[in-house]
């Protein structure tokens, strides 16, 4: 693939790993970050880096759909919606992630929306990124 141009370049500083906090360079984003509660004795407040991943994807998913729908000449319903599943596991000492993006399009054809899941996956970035690196599922609701 050939770069035509840098479109957007985000920038975030963290300090502090999992227990720290992430800051946009634009101030639009200021979060603190946690270990999730299931992983520590401690139910701190924030978010995690899986929880993070699993809205930018299922955001920029939506998206896609989107530019998917509209070739199509059709429209993503006002409730369309994804619950995104990022699973941070354990193996031999090694970490590793899986993923599953339940997708939720109320009122379209089965045939029509399993089209625009289809077509979403293969233009998505994130999907890009992690094709073949971890287990991914799409499920259509």
């Amino acid at each position: 693939m050939t770069l035509d141009k840098v479109l957007y370049t985000a920038k975030a500083r963290t300090t502090g790993g999992r227990d720290g906090a992430s800051r946009s360079s634009d101030g639009r984003l200021d979060i603190k970050l946690s270990v999730p509660k299931q992983m520590s004795a401690a139910d701190k407040p924030g978010t995690n880096p899986e929880q993070l991943f699993a809205a930018g994807w299922s955001a920029c998913f939506m998206g896609a759909m989107g530019v998917a729908a509209a070739k199509m000449k059709t429209r993503l319903p006002a409730d369309a919606a994804i619950d995104a599943e990022v699973d941070l596991c354990g193996a031999g000492g090694d970490y590793f992630l899986q993923a599953r993006l339940n997708v939720s399009l109320p009122g379209v054809e089965r045939e029509v929306a399993q089209a625009l899941v289809n077509a979403a996956h293969q233009t998505c970035p994130y999907s890009k990124a992690t094709r073949g690196n971890i287990d991914v599922a799409i499920n259509l609701a």
